[in-house]
């Protein structure tokens, strides 16, 4: 549901012949993976376009969450022979990948702090199942089938009462009763059937979400549904947030066939050129397993031992890399280009331990991948290069409250979750709740014990502005009250985790796209010794961070001295409406 998690390190020990194992199965598995091509696995041997060979290669990898973890790994399976350093500034590797073992004396059960499932929808999905595969991960994933009660329901709840939305299982008449008597759908109807008239758009760049769904259809279809969803996903307010960047096919549909409902019941799809390649491998590539083919079909995934362990998998094998040192508890404080013997390379002073390395001790690398907020970025860049661009993307914080009920049966009803949509009226919502998840259904057979298990999601945009935020105690005691007047829950629970996750999901706000083009310019006065990836760019989402992973990865290991890791903001990288042709 929601793309966040922090804190404390998830420890996964192997021993070095299961580490060689899964290195057998890395060579056995490679000609079928995704996105291995031969040219791209030949490039790992023979010299760099920028003159120097795979050896000398040193690159540094700042930020140790799950983007950089993911870099790293493609960067050792990939240039075995160069040297790769990932910088970490906590005293753990995950970032919001955060899956805690709670005892609860009658057994363990797991509460996430962070993302709790993924989708293996294509096709950054199915690049997250190629790295679960190389990783022999398989037989660790926990599939929710689309027939399941999880996948079936899903709820708003508005204006006092949960809502289920149309989805698998829903009959025609269930749905379009639902359509015409339940407030959350009101002029639902209308407005789709009067969009198709409305005039397209001017001569402008970017709108927000709220902005283009009030013009196109009607501010309580924006305020209803749409603002419940962006609440689920980025925690954001649809008035700030980008509908270019976040929703690009409502974006070009309305261009492409004056119409987002004829965009849709036309046959239009929108194409994306660096997905070609992709879907050209797999087309080529023999046929997936039967695990990880059932895990495509699947609604969501998750992990046995919660979604940190893919986290914990990459951090193990990274550990048995002989190319990979990985220093935790170190900050860069300054970056910088240098020329080395006539060669750029970048330069970076870092902090250990509260103590900052001397001048004359600063480290030097042939390149730097950086998975940091691009507003940390920015400020560990001397003056003299900053890409002030990237300062301009704002974050929220959410506050995750993760309870257990041993009784069962203690919810009204059963399914995914819910959603709170900002037309909620403050009194069904004054804690300001974004949604609930109901992990009992959601996330199965994770827990030892049966019982109920609920993640609440506070804050998001709603707290932006403010300097301090609720203690664990008074989130709590929020999230019980939410509980106690929407779902009649007033049971005490067995356990309580309470986590603040500050600045956790960047804002894709209203001239994102624009930004971030010039912040690619900007990056190219590096000559490509600066690169960036993670979710301040170009997805928020766990299988978004692991292919923008690899997409600069794999744009290092070509020797493109262009690549930036934002080509995807680019007109050469521009995506295309194609309608289908009958």
């Amino acid at each position: 549901m929601l793309a966040w998690a922090s804190a404390q390190r998830t420890s996964v020990c192997t021993s070095q012949a299961l580490a060689q194992q899964w290195r057998r199965r890395l060579v056995r598995h490679r000609p079928a993976c995704g996105h291995d091509s031969p040219q791209q696995r030949s490039l790992a041997s023979r010299d760099l376009k920028d003159g120097s060979n795979p050896a000398s290669l040193n690159v540094a990898v700042l930020g140790g969450g799950i983007t950089g973890l993911a870099s790293a790994y493609y960067l050792a399976q990939q240039l075995p022979k160069a040297q790769i350093t990932l910088f970490e500034g906590s005293s753990r590797l995950g970032g919001w990948l955060h899956s805690k073992q709670i005892d609860v004396g009658t057994g363990n059960i797991v509460f996430e702090q962070g993302p709790r499932t993924l989708r293996p929808s294509r096709p950054n999905g199915w690049v997250t199942l190629d790295l679960i595969r190389d990783l022999a991960m398989e037989d660790q994933v926990l599939m929710t089938s689309k027939e399941s009660i999880a996948a079936q329901n899903r709820f708003i709840y508005f204006p006092d009462h949960l809502v289920r939305l149309p989805g698998p299982g829903s009959s025609l008449f269930n749905v379009l009763f639902s359509i015409f008597t339940e407030p959350l759908y009101k002029n639902m109807f209308s407005a789709s059937l009067t969009e198709f008239f409305k005039p397209v758009r001017g001569n402008i760049d970017d709108e927000s979400i709220g902005s283009f769904i009030s013009r196109r259809c009607k501010s309580s279809l924006a305020d209803n549904l749409v603002s419940a969803g962006i609440h689920g996903i980025y925690a954001g307010d649809i008035y700030q947030l980008s509908v270019r960047s976040i929703m690009p096919f409502l974006w070009a549909a309305e261009e492409a066939a004056a119409s987002v409902t004829a965009g849709f019941v036309g046959g239009w799809s929108l194409n994306w050129p660096q997905d070609t390649a992709l879907e050209a491998s797999w087309a080529k590539a023999p046929p997936a397993s039967d695990t990880i083919q059932a895990i495509r079909n699947s609604s969501v995934f998750t992990f046995k031992k919660g979604i940190g362990q893919l986290a914990g998998r990459l951090e193990a094998e990274l550990r048995e890399s002989a190319n990979v040192t990985t220093r935790l508890l170190t900050k860069v404080d300054e970056l910088q280009l240098e020329q080395v013997d006539g060669v750029p390379n970048m330069s970076l002073v870092a902090r250990s331990d509260g103590e900052i390395t001397r001048q004359s001790e600063k480290e030097s690398f042939t390149h730097v991948i950086s998975t940091i907020p691009g507003k940390a970025l920015n400020n560990i860049i001397r003056p003299e290069s900053r890409l002030s661009v990237l300062s301009l993307t704002p974050s929220v914080t959410v506050m995750v409250v993760n309870l257990y009920y041993p009784n069962p049966s203690i919810l009204p009803a059963r399914g995914f979750g819910y959603l709170l949509p900002r037309s909620l009226a403050f009194e069904q919502n004054p804690e300001r709740a974004l949604g609930v998840v109901f992990d009992s259904d959601a996330t199965i057979g994770q827990d030892e014990i049966p019982g109920t298990k609920v993640t609440v999601m506070l804050g998001g945009h709603w707290w932006d502005g403010w300097i301090a935020y609720p203690d664990e105690e008074q989130g709590a005691r929020m999230a019980k009250a939410i509980l106690q007047r929407h779902l009649g829950v007033s049971e005490e629970p067995q356990a309580v985790h309470v986590g603040l996750q500050r600045d956790c999901i960047p804002q894709y706000t209203v001239g994102h796209h624009s930004r971030m083009a010039q912040a690619h310019e900007a990056l190219k006065r590096f000559n490509g010794r600066l690169r960036v990836a993670g979710n301040s760019y170009n997805g928020v989402g766990l299988n978004d961070c692991i292919r923008s992973a690899r997409e600069v990865v794999m744009g290092l290991v070509e020797g493109k001295d262009e690549k930036t890791g934002l080509e995807a903001f680019t007109k050469d990288y521009a995506p295309v409406m194609r309608q289908k042709k009958d």
